[in-house]
């Protein structure tokens, strides 16, 4: 069912618009006169990419209290302004506006809120000034106007995205007001009426093929209206960076909380980023982004991107207390700008600053027009920032593989003083490794020698023996005992490392044999944020193939042993697959002692299946999976000698495991088949 009005609501052209501004104080240049069109009419062809959404009739709802309101209609006003005197609009497509209809806003609302919000323009003066004290309590103002102001906002932002969802525009800008991310299901409040963005997102699902939405809200308050919406679809992404103070900063309450991840099949859809206190700022809200943000953004994979773009988290803002910089706001959509091939709507929530508003507007305005963002300084979130992220990243690793709460733990304040655990232990095992063996570092190229230096070593006669050892590790482990589990100080005369490698490689250069030592164990990344750094997996694989290519076939060995050890015996696995001809010809045994990891064969080619199991020994704890009965028979068809040791610490299974590694090696090497017992 369609409203009577709803073919003939459009914005009334400069005349009427510049009518309304006048009326209520404001002067404002007349938006563009635009021909009336329904919801359902596409756009016509044009060569701009972007659009804009914006009429001064929404500067009718204003407040009628003589101390003014903060949600004022300047605020749209100001951005208008700004943008034309840049120039910016005559690059950009006039997207019409029209009221929301009722069907649109039932996909959020109830029937009870749409006829309370559409009584408002029947109400008398005095019955809105007898009203003021409930309004008030909803943090809400009304007038005649707020009726028409708020579905000329919602309809604005729905055909903004439909524009975009539909492939007419690739981004758009919808300067509305009143704003509507507060707005609940069964209820306005918090200077909104109808939740505009959330309205946009059901109805693009409803008419377009874009399903996968991504809803980003940087509005320093959290956007309760829109969560509530969508707490229980997977189909739409929430994401908020708010200020919450333990629940006492608005809308208040725990909804806000890291902890409200949605719930049902949307659990773990909802991504709350609850800053403790005011003051944060670009490198707080930058780090949010790289570590959370960004990473469940790209792993959900969005088809159309919204941001509830608020703006009073911007530095001036008053009732925000923050400190983000048009440059900040300029560096975050830039890197939205990244998802969903680029398809992005930006919907105007908070922002009561008229500088700050203006100024951050027209930030994100350059960039959707393909600009890009302005250089910025150091960049390093403070404490209480770098807190939340890390406990945020804690909660949200339980939905998203991406997320790394060990990547986001909060450094302390003698970071630039103090050298890592895993760094300390690495140059150990380099100095023992030299020491002992007289083994030295091999150099890498690119990433991997940022990411693996001092991490790869050889023995002075990788070049001249007959027979090489390829080992591939991870970090060893490493036992501390706590002087107080209370603090989790170290007892550091009772801790040690445990390398289980260290009998291995004895032997190796006993048997005389040279020997390349892998440890894949990474180093963590400095990434520039604006860029997509490899993921760990293919830095590995990468390393794998430069090492195999540059120094095992460069080699003068005519026969060559693989030894994995943990983890990385997947990226062993790797090596195979992406070097079979050679290591078909070269390598006589594959050893892999697993641990409790997932055991995987070599891609399905048959003469590499038929070369791994007879070249193949895996050694594995008795309570690996892999020995059920269920799994033991087909598993053993396809690994050839398997081995089941009678330990269930990864860390022993080496020392363990040796002497049958040690018979099976032999046997290969000298060309018959060890006799190994399988169990």
């Amino acid at each position: 069912m369609i409203d009577s009005d709803s073919m003939m609501d459009v914005d009334s052209g400069p005349v009427a618009s510049t009518s309304h501004a006048q009326t209520n104080g404001y002067a404002s240049p007349p938006s563009p006169r635009v021909v009336p069109r329904a919801s359902s009419v596409p756009l016509q062809p044009s060569d701009a990419t972007v659009g804009l959404v914006y009429s001064a009739e929404m500067v009718s709802h204003c407040s009628m209290s003589p101390l003014g309101h903060p949600e004022a209609p300047e605020r749209i006003v100001r951005i208008w302004n700004a943008i034309v005197a840049k120039h910016y609009h005559l690059r950009t497509r006039s997207i019409p506006i029209r009221p929301v209809l009722k069907p649109e806003a039932l996909l959020v609302h109830s029937e009870e809120l749409w006829d309370k919000v559409e009584a408002i323009q029947h109400m008398s003066t005095q019955e809105i000034i007898d009203s003021e004290a409930f309004y008030d309590h909803l943090s809400l103002y009304v007038c005649q106007a707020t009726t028409r102001s708020a579905r000329l906002s919602c309809g604005g932002v729905i055909d903004a995205s439909l524009a975009v969802a539909r492939g007419e525009l690739k981004k758009a800008f919808a300067i509305v007001r009143p704003p509507g991310h507060h707005a609940e299901p069964e209820e306005h409040m918090g200077f909104c009426f109808f939740n505009n963005v959330a309205v946009a997102a059901r109805v693009v699902q409803q008419k377009t093929k874009i399903k996968k939405i991504l809803i980003l809200d940087w509005d320093v308050h959290h956007g309760n209206g829109t969560q509530r919406a969508f707490n229980d679809d997977p189909s739409v992404l929430y994401i908020s960076i708010h200020r919450y103070e333990g629940g006492n900063f608005y809308p208040c309450g725990t909804f806000g909380g890291l902890q409200s991840c949605g719930e049902g099949a949307g659990l773990g859809y909802s991504v709350n980023i609850p800053w403790p206190e005011a003051g944060m700022g670009d490198a707080d809200y930058i780090h949010a982004f790289q570590k959370i943000v960004m990473p469940i953004a790209t792993e959900f994979a969005p088809e159309l991107v919204i941001i509830s773009a608020g703006f009073d988290a911007a530095a001036g803002d008053e009732l925000g207390e923050c400190f983000v910089s048009p440059a900040g706001y300029a560096h975050m959509t830039y890197m939205l700008g990244g998802l969903a091939g680029g398809r992005m709507v930006v919907a105007l929530e908070g922002g009561y600053n008229l500088d700050s508003i203006t100024n951050s507007a027209l930030a994100v305005t350059e960039i959707i027009l393909g600009g890009s963002p302005p250089e910025m300084g150091s960049l390093v979130a403070n404490e209480t920032a770098a807190e939340t992220v890390w406990l945020v990243a804690r909660e949200q690793s339980k939905y998203w593989k991406s997320v790394s709460p060990k990547a986001c733990e909060p450094q302390e304040d003698v970071a630039s003083l103090a050298f890592s655990i895993p760094e300390i232990l690495k140059l150990h095992r380099q100095h023992y490794l030299y020491s002992e063996y007289d083994m030295m570092q091999v150099p890498l190229m690119g990433d991997s020698e940022h990411r693996f230096s001092a991490q790869i070593m050889c023995t002075p006669d990788i070049f001249q023996k007959d027979t090489l050892v390829l080992l591939v590790h991870e970090f060893g482990n490493l036992r501390a005992d706590m002087a107080s589990s209370v603090s989790c100080d170290v007892q550091v005369e009772r801790s040690y490392l445990i390398d289980s490698s260290k009998q291995l490689v004895a032997w190796v250069r006993a048997e005389g044999y040279s020997l390349l030592d892998v440890n894949l164990y990474p180093k963590p990344s400095d990434e520039s944020y604006g860029q997509r750094p490899k993921s760990l997996g293919e830095l590995r694989k990468d390393a794998m193939i430069y090492l195999w290519d540059n120094y095992v076939q460069l080699s003068n060995a005519t026969t060559i042993v693989l030894v994995g050890h943990g983890p990385a015996c997947s990226y062993l696995m790797d090596l195979i697959d992406m070097r079979a001809t050679s290591v078909v010809k070269s390598v006589k045994a594959v050893v892999q002692v697993i641990g409790h990891s997932s055991l995987r064969p070599p891609k399905p080619v048959f003469e590499l299946r038929e070369w791994y199991r007879s070249a193949s020994f895996v050694a594995l704890p008795f309570n690996h999976p892999i020995w059920s009965p269920e799994v033991r028979s087909k598993e053993l068809k396809r690994h050839g000698t398997m081995q089941r040791i009678d330990e269930e610490r990864s860390v022993k299974l080496m020392i363990k495991a040796l002497p049958a590694i040690k018979a099976f090696v032999k046997a290969q090497l000298s060309g018959s088949q060890a006799d190994m017992q399988i169990s």
